[in-house]
């Protein structure tokens, strides 16, 4: 049994009114700041700023996987964040690049400089002192402000090896959290060796088959940590890459060649995984290509993207009123609120829009009054068989439906395969295009079924506009009457 028009005028009319309080500007009925971070985000092509393409180039005899470009390609995205860029896209092209867009950048050669540095992986001593994940610290090497000559640098070892320092088997290390985070300019933390001295990172699993990250120690750095965990049992070891805490784990045994860190989480064990190997790796990043973009070019783009959106959703009010009557004056209606829905979606999902979004959303726009055009010319042909006005209605939406579902799923499943083609090529335009019409496109489905067939329904029951011109034809509905039985003789 369907709801009653009326109960869902409501909630339309509720729908509404939260998108409109969404999409309007200023803390207005806002008293707990829920709207104080929901915004219209800009990409690097409406408010201008700097797209950079970086190369790996890694020395001879190393080689770059998909796994060490992802983890360098998490390196730049922390960085970034010092940055002060707000909506920044970080995504890698191939197996050897990585495009970096920063919106708003106030100063480009500060910014491809930071992007250049290799990261710089270190595993310090913290003692008794446990460290929260994403806190900034100074060690032995310096502190943020001396990345650049760090790299470069060699870390003391806690001691010089001892002779017992011989390869022993995997011992675990315990993360654990921090009640207490630690100032960046406080204590100084012992570096006790680098990303270079890394041999290898990999999941892997434990005695009793829990999943954990396994890694493996070259060189001389195999006797420097064995003699540093063995003396340090019990104490605490955090992964710091460029200042920043990784993750801090416990000492339950010494280590030499190889060891592993549990007590994480699928997601964690891979995102450390990659953070250790883009560490160990230490890529050199080429600029094969860079681009400054004006703020000026975003605002005209913006300018001329609601401009045209102003003339085309004229156009196709004034072609649905014409030919259509009073159905296309309620599909106009119908688009306004889709408008407004579309961009409180945009909002509360924090979409970046770009200016290839703009044009997914004026497509998405005209999709939309195509589901109308398919239930009023339905109808038309429903009053042309006789059919009253009411069941013209019903039967106009129940056969235009399957249409307007099929080729709507068609082209989100088309949205989806350009949103991944976009990500894989690190093609953000196609993904802003995509994802902007995919979210358009399942919104029309709403506005243009359930609140053009509501405001139809409430016209019918409320006994107005009845006549067959009113709704584009000259043929006149038979008036509602009660079907007689036959009686036997």
């Amino acid at each position: 049994m369907r709801l009653r028009p009326w109960y869902m005028l409501v909630v339309i009319i509720l729908l509404s009114l939260i998108a409109g309080w969404v999409v309007y500007p200023g803390p207005v009925l806002d008293p707990f700041r829920w709207k104080q971070d929901l915004a219209i985000r800009e990409g690097l092509d409406l408010q201008g700023g700097l797209q950079v393409l970086l190369e790996a180039r890694p020395p001879a005899g190393q080689t770059v996987g998909e796994s060490e470009l992802a983890g360098t390609r998490d390196t730049i995205e922390r960085r970034v964040s010092g940055l002060g860029v707000s909506e920044p896209v970080i995504q890698t092209r191939g197996n050897n690049q990585i495009i970096v867009e920063l919106p708003g950048i106030k100063d480009p050669q500060e910014a491809v400089q930071t992007l250049r540095e290799t990261a710089l992986l270190e595993i310090v001593s913290t003692g008794a002192t446990p460290l929260n994940p994403g806190q900034t610290i100074t060690t032995s090497l310096g502190g943020p402000e001396t990345l650049g000559g760090a790299r470069a640098a060699t870390p003391g070892a806690n001691g010089t090896p001892g002779a017992n320092g011989t390869p022993g088997t995997p011992v675990a290390a315990t993360p654990v959290a921090s009640p207490t985070p630690a100032a960046a300019a406080g204590p100084v933390y012992q570096t006790v060796i680098q990303g270079k001295d890394l041999d290898d990172a990999f999941p892997t699993t434990d005695q009793v088959g829990t999943l954990v990250v396994g890694f493996r120690l070259k060189g001389d750095a195999a006797d420097d940590f064995y003699q540093f965990t063995s003396s340090n049992i019990g104490k605490y070891m955090s992964v710091v890459v460029d200042k920043q805490v990784i993750n801090t784990a416990s000492i339950n045994g010494a280590i030499s060649t190889q060891g592993i860190i549990q007590g994480m989480s699928q997601d964690e064990v891979n995102k450390l995984v990659l953070q250790l190997k883009s560490g160990a790796l230490e890529v050199p990043l080429e600029v094969v290509q860079s681009r400054t973009v004006g703020p000026t070019l975003g605002a005209d783009s913006i300018r001329k993207s609601i401009e045209a959106g102003i003339v085309g959703l004229s156009i196709v009010a004034l072609f649905m009123i014409l030919f259509y009557r009073l159905p296309g004056l309620l599909s106009v209606l119908a688009l306004l609120l889709y408008t407004l829905f579309s961009v409180a979606v945009y909002k509360i999902l924090g979409v970046v829009l770009t200016l290839a979004g703009l044009a997914g959303f004026i497509l998405s726009i005209g999709m939309a009054v195509d589901a109308n055009v398919l239930i009023f010319a339905r109808m038309k042909e429903e009053l042309r068989l006789g059919r009253t006005l009411s069941s013209a209605i019903e039967g106009g939406f129940h056969h235009a439906w399957p249409s307007i579902r099929d080729s709507n799923i068609s082209t989100m499943i088309t949205c989806g395969i350009l949103y991944w083609f976009g990500r894989y090529v690190g093609a953000s335009i196609i993904q802003g295009f995509a994802l902007t019409l995919f979210l358009g496109v399942a919104v029309s489905m709403f506005t243009a079924v359930t609140v053009s067939r509501t405001f139809l329904r409430l016209m019918v029951d409320a006994g107005v506009a009845r006549h067959p011109r009113w709704y584009g034809t000259d043929v006149v509905a038979p008036a509602r009457t009660s079907a007689s039985v036959p009686t036997g003789d």
